[in-house]
């Protein structure tokens, strides 16, 4: 059985946004994920964290600057991924989790954040409590996509595009 895990503690600025989901994505490769599992992994981390930074510590003051907390494991061909911070919480988690809600309309925010975690990870769950922070839990499967099989090589000697090739489909010489 493979397992490892990775912890992270890092400010609540929004350029700490892009760190993690780099960091969770190089953390997966291990699983050598496809580039659609990576992009999907990065898009729900990239949601988890934005709405920490936007929403969790809104109530702040101005120049105060919070943790998020993200924690990695990797079991057989699982990865979870768990995105914590010490905010204000979720009052109505069910609710918040409604496509399109959201408490930020006059910022432009869509309410899709909980939405697209949802739709590019296998599971998710969500913990909070007003006053008591947020804990939103993912997991994915990596590597369950069955890939089309390949066409067959060319054979030695079998003129390819106007090239002769070998049975690598390497140019001969």
């Amino acid at each position: 059985m493979q397992q490892n895990e990775m912890k992270l503690e890092f400010d609540s600025r929004s350029c700490n946004e892009s760190f993690a989901r780099v960091a969770v994505a190089a953390f997966m490769t291990q699983l050598n994920p496809t580039l659609e599992e990576a992009a999907d992994v990065k898009t729900a981390v990239s949601e988890a964290v934005t709405n920490a930074i936007l929403h969790a510590y809104r109530n702040s003051l101005p120049d105060t600057v919070d943790k998020i907390w993200i924690t990695c494991r990797i079991r057989d061909d699982l990865l979870e991924v768990e995105v914590r911070d010490s905010g204000c919480g979720i009052a109505d988690v069910r609710r918040a989790m409604e496509p399109f809600f959201t408490t930020e309309e006059e910022n432009d925010h869509s309410g899709m954040g909980f939405a697209f975690m949802e739709a590019f990870m296998d599971t998710l769950q969500v913990e909070s409590a007003p006053g008591g922070g947020t804990c939103v839990r993912m997991t994915r499967r990596i590597g369950r996509e069955t890939e089309a099989p390949d066409a067959p090589l060319p054979k030695d000697d079998v003129e390819t595009r106007g090239q002769r090739t070998d049975e690598w489909n390497r140019p001969l010489r």
